[in-house]
C-alpha cells in the first residue's frame, strides 16, 4: 500500500488537475464563443485562480520570511483589504498594504489565534492607532494549520470587518495551510530521496572496493605508472559516488563516472571484460537521477560476468527517442531467474543485486510508474536492463 504522504499528494494533485482542466475547458469555450472571457463571473474566476497561482509560487518552500513577503501582495489581492499580515509563532513575517506602522502589533493581535486555532475579530479598541487619517481600525485573524498544528496566522486589516471578510479570510488561510503542507511533503520527499541515495552509496560493493585496491597494489611494483592511473580512477569514482549534491546529474556526468568504474574492473578482469559504449551525443545533456546507471553496470559485471567462463561483454547504449532518452545496459553473462528478478524489483526478496530496486523506485517516484526499469533475463541468457527518461521534466534539473 502506498505511504500516506503519497496518497495525500495524489489526492491533491488529481483534484488540482481536474479543477484546472475544467477551468481551461470553460475558458476555451468562452474565448471561442466571444473572443474574450464569457462573463464577469468567468473573468473573476480566472483572476482569482491566477492570483492564487502567483501566491503559490512563493510558498513552495513553506512560510519563510522571504516567501511570505512576496506572497502577501497576492493574498491581499484575493481578500481585497487595505492590508494583510502573516505571522508565525515567533514573529511577524510580512505586512503588505497601508498602515505599516501597525506591523509591530500583529503578533500581539495573533496570540489568541495561535494559541487556540480559532478565528478572531478585533475592533477599533484593539487595533486603531492615534492617527486620525489611518483607516486601519479592525482586523480578522484566521489560523494557518499544518499537520494539525497552528503554525501561523493570516490577518486582514481594514476600516471594518464584515461577515463576508471573515469567511474569505478563513478560506484564504485554509488555502495557505494547504500550500504549507505541500511544501512539507516536498521536504519529506527530498529527505526520503537523500536517504535512498545514502542507502545506495552504502550498497556500493565493499567487494569491488577491496578488489580495486588489490588490483592497484598489484601494479605498484610491476607498472607504477599504471598503478598511479588506476589510483586516480579510483579517486574520481569515489569522489563522484560519495558527493554531496542534488538528486540529478547529466547523462554525460553519469557515463563519465561509469568509465572510471569500468577502468578499475578491466584492471582486474583484463581481456575477459569487453565494453561497448554507444551514446547519441544529443542525449548527453539530459538530466537523469544521480547514480541511476552505475548500479546497473555494476550488477552486470558482478552478477552477469564474474562467474562466467571466458570473455564477457557489457554494452551500454543511450539513444534519442524523440521526447525521451533510452538507456540500456546489456550483458551476455549467466542471467537470472525472471521470477527472482521480479521479486527483487518488488522489494519482496533480499538480494545483493546492487541497487536495482533502489534505482527502479527512484525512477518511478520522479517520472511515474511507466518509467521504471525494464529487465529482460533468463538463466544462461544474459540480462538486459533498460529505462527511459523524458528529456524535459518539471523539477528535474542537474545540480550546478
Amino acid at each position: 500500500m502506498p505511504p500516506a504522504t503519497d496518497l495525500t499528494t495524489l489526492v491533491i494533485v488529481v483534484s488540482t488537475a481536474i479543477a484546472l482542466m475544467t477551468l481551461a475547458w470553460a475558458l476555451a469555450r468562452a474565448v471561442r464563443r466571444r473572443g474574450e472571457f464569457g462573463s464577469p463571473v468567468d473573468r473573476a474566476t480566472y483572476d482569482t485562480l491566477h492570483t492564487a497561482s502567483l501566491a503559490s509560487q512563493h510558498l513552495h518552500e513553506g512560510l519563510t520570511p522571504q516567501g511570505a513577503s512576496r506572497a502577501a501582495k497576492h493574498l491581499r489581492a484575493l481578500l481585497g483589504t487595505q492590508a494583510i499580515a502573516l505571522c508565525d509563532t515567533a514573529s511577524t513575517l510580512a505586512w503588505d498594504g497601508t498602515g505599516a506602522h501597525h506591523r509591530e502589533q500583529v503578533w500581539r493581535h495573533a496570540r489568541e489565534v495561535l494559541a487556540t486555532g480559532h478565528t478572531v475579530v478585533l475592533g477599533a479598541k484593539d487595533v486603531a492607532c492615534g492617527d486620525p487619517d489611518c483607516t486601519i481600525r479592525t482586523s480578522v485573524l484566521a489560523p494557518v494549520i499544518s499537520e494539525e498544528r497552528v503554525v501561523a496566522a493570516l490577518a486582514a486589516y481594514g476600516p471594518s470587518a464584515s461577515a463576508g471578510l471573515v469567511r474569505a479570510t478563513e478560506e484564504v488561510a485554509t488555502w495557505v495551510s494547504t500550500q504549507i503542507e505541500l511544501a512539507e511533503l516536498g521536504r519529506q520527499r527530498s529527505r526520503a530521496t537523500e536517504a535512498e541515495l545514502r542507502a545506495l552509496r552504502a550498497q556500493i560493493s565493499p567487494h569491488f572496493i577491496y578488489n580495486s585496491l588489490a588490483a592497484i597494489a598489484s601494479f605498484v611494483r610491476t607498472d607504477p605508472d599504471r598503478a598511479r592511473e588506476l589510483l586516480l580512477e579510483f579517486a574520481d569514482f569515489t569522489r563522484y559516488a560519495f558527493r554531496r549534491g542534488g538528486a540529478f546529474t547529466t547523462l554525460a556526468e553519469e557515463l563519465g563516472n561509469i568509465e572510471h568504474y569500468l577502468a578499475l574492473e578491466q584492471a582486474r578482469f583484463g581481456d575477459r571484460l569487453q565494453i561497448s559504449l554507444l551514446v547519441a551525443p544529443e542525449v548527453l545533456p539530459v538530466a537523469v537521477p544521480y547514480l541511476a546507471i552505475q548500479p546497473l553496470v555494476e550488477n552486470a559485471v558482478r552478477h552477469g560476468l564474474e562467474s562466467k567462463e571466458g570473455i564477457g561483454h557489457v554494452t551500454i547504449t543511450a539513444t534519442d527517442e524523440g521526447a525521451e532518452a533510452e538507456i540500456v545496459v546489456e550483458d551476455d553473462g549467466v542471467g537470472t531467474d525472471p521470477e527472482v528478478m521480479r521479486r527483487v524489483l518488488a522489494g519482496d526478496q533480499d538480494s545483493d543485486s546492487v541497487g536495482l530496486g533502489n534505482v527502479d523506485a527512484r525512477l518511478r517516484q520522479v517520472y511515474g510508474d511507466e518509467y521504471g526499469l525494464v529487465v529482460e533475463t533468463a538463466l544462461g541468457a544474459g540480462t538486459r536492463v533498460s529505462f527511459r527518461v523524458p528529456k524535459y521534466a518539471p523539477g528535474v534539473h542537474p545540480s550546478p
